[in-house]
């Protein structure tokens, strides 16, 4: 069984997107931005090993908390978090927020990336620069970064800005399970 390298899992966090998140921390990052604040994430070998199912249980010990990927870079181990990302759809009514150094341009080119994008709400894109730190910023932490609706962005060909709505809905369609 596929396991993912995880460097922490916080539970009712509420920095890494609206409301009460359960944010899941991937080791391993290869973009290394100077001035990152969690520079430890960047070895996968930092982290302890999760299955999908393991993940998922301990996402569901707080029933109310939505999810958040962050890390380290979530799309290092796409695969693994396609997969826990499409469980969480399957049973739970959670919002998935992801963090990646990625734009959202250079995961559309990518085939391999690119599998996430259905299964998640919202993607906070690039590459954290400290020469654009802006501590008034939400959610992100340099003013490159974009918080992106992803179902409208995939619907309208083209990228939506989250409008900052904290109640999201999943669409149905874009999910083919």
């Amino acid at each position: 069984m596929d396991k993912l390298s995880i460097l922490n899992i916080v539970h009712d966090t509420s920095v890494d997107g609206p409301g009460f998140r359960t944010a899941i921390y991937a080791a391993g990052c290869t973009h290394q931005c100077p001035g990152c604040h969690n520079p430890q994430s960047w070895d996968k070998d930092n982290g302890s090993l999760f299955s999908v199912d393991e993940l998922f249980d301990k996402i569901e010990e707080d029933e109310f908390a939505n999810v958040t990927f962050t890390g380290g870079d979530p799309l290092m181990q796409v695969e693994g978090f396609t997969k826990l990302a499409i469980r969480i759809k399957q049973e739970s009514q959670k919002t998935i927020w992801c963090y990646t150094g990625y734009s959202y341009e250079q995961i559309l080119r990518s085939q391999r990336l690119s599998q996430i994008l259905p299964f998640i709400d919202v993607l906070v894109d690039g590459r954290y620069i400290s020469s654009l730190r802006n501590e008034d910023l939400q959610f992100r932490g340099s003013s490159n970064q974009r918080i992106i609706d992803i179902n409208k962005s995939l619907i309208n060909g083209n990228v939506i800005i989250w409008n900052g709505n904290h109640v999201l809905q999943n669409i149905p369609s874009l999910i083919e399970l």
